[in-house]
């Protein structure tokens, strides 16, 4: 659903830079009409996305996150901010993203029952099974 071309440039028009209005998400992407048209109709149908009227004659709407596209907000801004930091080579063209607050947006992982960050040593699975330790009884 989001590795469809233009989808992942949709949402952040939407969900980082506040363009709701399918004409200005047009022009801030390039995407093609028709093409961004299908991309918002499957975002909408998974439940990413919902359509408000905005204009009743002729009918216009804008887009909107649902509850599922605000949590996906957060996963597209940390592969942002990944790709930004790690990958990027022309630093000077970054966006900085800034919290209500004033700051730098910088996201961070945090366990929602300790408040602990958490990096990738901290977390176990519940199960934890790995092809080698399954014994093979076949001759």
């Amino acid at each position: 659903m989001i590795g469809e071309k233009w989808a992942l440039l949709a949402l952040r028009e939407i969900a980082a830079l506040g363009q709701h209005r399918f004409d200005d998400i047009v022009f801030n992407t390039g995407a093609p009409r028709d093409i961004l048209a299908a991309r918002l109709k499957s975002l909408e149908a998974a439940g990413v996305l919902q359509r408000r009227l905005y204009q009743e004659r002729p009918a216009r709407y804008e887009y909107h996150l649902t509850e599922a596209g605000e949590q996906l907000f957060a996963v597209l801004h940390a592969i942002r901010d990944w790709g930004d930091r790690f990958v990027r080579d022309d630093p000077e063209n970054i966006v900085a993203f800034r919290h209500s607050c004033g700051a730098k947006l910088r996201l961070e992982m945090r366990c929602a029952a300790c408040g602990e960050a958490v990096a990738p040593g901290d977390v176990t699975g519940d199960r934890d099974v790995r092809r080698s330790d399954i014994v093979c009884t076949e001759g």
